[in-house]
């Protein structure tokens, strides 16, 4: 990225951010968890799957399982039954029970606070790692969606459909102590206003800042 287009960036951002923390003043992450474990397990559920589908299933499991000792002991077939709503659930079964296994055996059954030892973990990719580390401990970078591959995009922030290089260039213009509450942001105006098959960019209070708008 060249000085010339990061400043351009940089500054279309910052004025993005102020309207959308107005726009979205409550916006925060939709899965319900209290422990990192549990937002571990929210977050493997969530792949391909509403956050409210797998809220309404975290609320039941979460009261039979509690523990990555509880998930271990469980019959595989007992946990596809009780995620099943969530889809997948025969490989998000095998990536929780591998976890919860792995948890024990590596960091005492405490979900470790850091990227590179949260991808070691299966089924854990750097996106499910932001999701834990921004909102349980330390941010190591953006979580990085669908909604922010999209409207990153079309906002001119970055160019790319790789999710990694997205999160890195967006690390780079986005103020740290806003890579939490950036993600929602966007999360919540992709699934407001700027819709993939139907952008409302009459009703888009960033369209002024959008080189995509109107366009579609």
């Amino acid at each position: 990225m060249s000085l010339e287009t990061y400043i351009k960036r940089k500054k279309r951002l910052e004025k993005i951010i102020s309207v959308l923390e107005k726009e979205y003043p409550e916006a925060d992450i939709a899965l319900e968890f209290s422990t990192p474990f549990q937002l571990l397990i929210a977050t493997i559920l969530s792949a391909q799957c509403t956050d409210k589908r797998v809220n309404i299933v975290t609320e039941k499991l979460f009261q039979k399982f509690k523990t990555p000792q509880d998930f271990v002991k469980v019959k595989i077939e007992i946990l596809e039954k009780a995620i099943f709503s969530t889809g997948y659930y025969k490989a998000k079964a095998k990536k929780i029970k591998d976890s919860s296994k792995m948890l024990i055996e590596k960091f005492n059954g405490i979900v470790p606070d850091t990227m590179d030892e949260l991808l070691s973990l299966p089924g854990v990719g750097r996106k499910t790692a932001n999701v834990i580390l921004g909102h349980c401990f330390t941010p190591a970078g953006i979580v990085v969606d669908t909604h922010v591959i999209r409207l990153s995009n079309k906002l001119g922030l970055v160019d790319s459909k790789n999710p990694e290089k997205i999160e890195f260039h967006l690390n780079e213009i986005v103020p740290e102590n806003q890579w939490k509450s950036f993600t929602h942001l966007i999360i919540n105006h992709g699934r407001k206003i700027c819709i993939a098959r139907r952008p409302k960019c009459d009703r888009c209070v960033i369209s002024k800042f959008c080189p995509s708008a109107f366009m579609d």
